[in-house]
């Protein structure tokens, strides 16, 4: 979320209330609120008017922890990762005409869920998660081809729990579980 203004009365903008729905679900998916919690501070946040009764709803949740979020970005050409790179908390990845290739198979992981935002044009994307993944692609939308996702039958306990949204434009999205 960004900081709050001087004027905690300015009005609430969507984007802001987006980011706060997101903070309640990471403060529950990692034990900080209980599920009581999360259902009365998500009833604040989504009847807050003001950006000071928004800040009033989160004050009780941890801090973000610095370098959460991520993003990556090209106009054109490639967006790789793979190897033993840190994966941030949210990464967000803009791609207009390029290919993005992210391997997680090997990544450093240190959180329990990872949300991965895409805003593709055109071109392709392949993700691979770890084998004991769990993807979760149901808020991702596309326009023009579906994406490839296969989950695997058995997935093992403890692996990270991959959320991949945001917009597929004329390119497709290719997700595979890692063969290790």
């Amino acid at each position: 979320m960004t900081p709050l203004p001087e004027d905690p009365s300015s009005p609430v903008s969507e984007d802001d209330r987006e980011t706060a729905v997101r903070r309640l679900q990471e403060a529950y998916g990692e034990g900080h609120i209980s599920h009581e919690e999360m259902d009365e501070l998500l009833d604040r946040v989504l009847t807050a008017k003001t950006r000071g009764e928004l800040g009033t709803a989160l004050a009780s949740l941890p801090p973000e922890k610095p370098g959460a979020t991520s993003t990556i970005a090209v106009l054109s050409g490639r967006i790789r990762r793979r190897g033993a790179w840190r994966v941030p908390r949210t990464l967000k990845v803009e791609s207009a005409f390029g290919r993005v290739h992210l391997d997680l198979s090997r990544a450093v992981i240190e959180h329990p869920v990872v949300d991965i935002e895409v805003q593709l044009g055109t071109g392709r994307a392949k993700i691979t998660v770890p084998r004991d993944a769990v993807v979760d692609i149901e808020e991702l939308r596309t326009v023009w081809k579906d994406s490839l996702y296969k989950p695997r039958r058995h997935s093992g306990p403890g692996g990270p729990r991959i959320r991949i949204t945001g917009t597929m434009g004329f390119g497709r999205l290719k997700i595979r579980h890692a063969r290790r």
